[in-house]
């Protein structure tokens, strides 16, 4: 059996397609590991998503800022943008199953006989594996709640925090959390957040997430999407950063979690 890792599909159906081809994975005895957002800004949200969730059980697909985005506008919680490619998903009629499913989602995993763990945008240097595992099954929990919408409300709110702090309510601490899972690239070592920069070193204290030495993840296997800027190299060995732009006419990139080699087709 092989394990292959895939960022940022981003509704890019046909290289996500022959890159499967490409690495002659089989259904039923290897696995998949989806590093989130798996839809919007590519021309073929809706085949992707079915596509995903017709694997079942050989598929481990987790939740990225666009999955969220994608659930709160289903949810009447946010209007559409401009650029979205949302509307073949929002007008299909398997909608609100795949709408239930995605919210079923995950937005960590990690494989104790591997030791390696996946997150769509990266976990923050104050936190621990174990940590990072608590603090995502409470926001999993959540959003799989009945009254998912009203999380979603307070997610989307333009309610400003950019660091974690113990005395924060339950909501702020689920608004943080999603943050470091799903949006984060730079941070100081203290967790706080730089949310507006998305390419260079920002200054200040801020550097990528995975540079801090002292960082209770900084030896540990982690496998991250959401960060195209990267063109897949976090100049770290054990950092293992797999969105390389498919969307923005880069590629699509698989990483073999046994051998870590990465095999790539190129974007449309």
């Amino acid at each position: 059996m092989a394990v292959y890792a895939i960022g940022d599909i981003q509704g890019c159906y046909d290289p996500f397609r022959r890159l499967l081809d490409k690495i002659r994975f089989q259904p039923g005895q290897d696995k998949l590991w989806i590093a989130g957002d798996m839809v919007n800004r590519g021309p073929d949200s809706l085949p992707t998503l079915r596509f995903i969730k017709s694997l079942g059980d050989d598929c481990v697909a987790i939740l990225g800022n666009h999955d969220l985005h994608l659930l709160a506008v289903a949810s009447g919680v946010r209007p559409a943008k401009k650029k979205d490619t949302l509307g073949s998903i929002l007008n299909a009629p398997d909608r609100e199953e795949l709408i239930e499913w995605l919210r079923h989602r995950p937005v960590l995993h990690h494989d104790k006989d591997r030791n390696i763990t996946m997150v769509h945008a990266g976990i923050p240097p104050i936190w621990t594996i174990k940590q990072a595992r608590f603090y995502a099954g409470k926001l999993e929990r959540a959003l799989q709640a009945n009254d998912y919408q009203e999380l979603l409300h307070y997610l989307f709110s333009n309610d400003k925090l950019n660091a974690w702090e113990d005395a924060l309510t339950r909501r702020a601490r689920l608004k943080m959390i999603t943050a470091y899972f799903t949006r984060m690239r730079f941070c100081d070592e203290n967790g706080r957040l730089d949310l507006e920069n998305k390419t260079a070193y920002s200054g200040k204290g801020f550097y990528p997430w995975f540079q801090f030495p002292d960082s209770l993840v900084y030896k540990k296997t982690i496998v991250f999407g959401h960060w195209a800027a990267l063109e897949g190299n976090s100049g770290r060995k054990r950092i293992h950063a797999i969105d390389t732009g498919c969307v923005w006419g880069g590629e699509m990139t698989a990483l073999n979690l046994k051998t870590f080699k990465r095999t790539s087709v190129p974007a449309e």
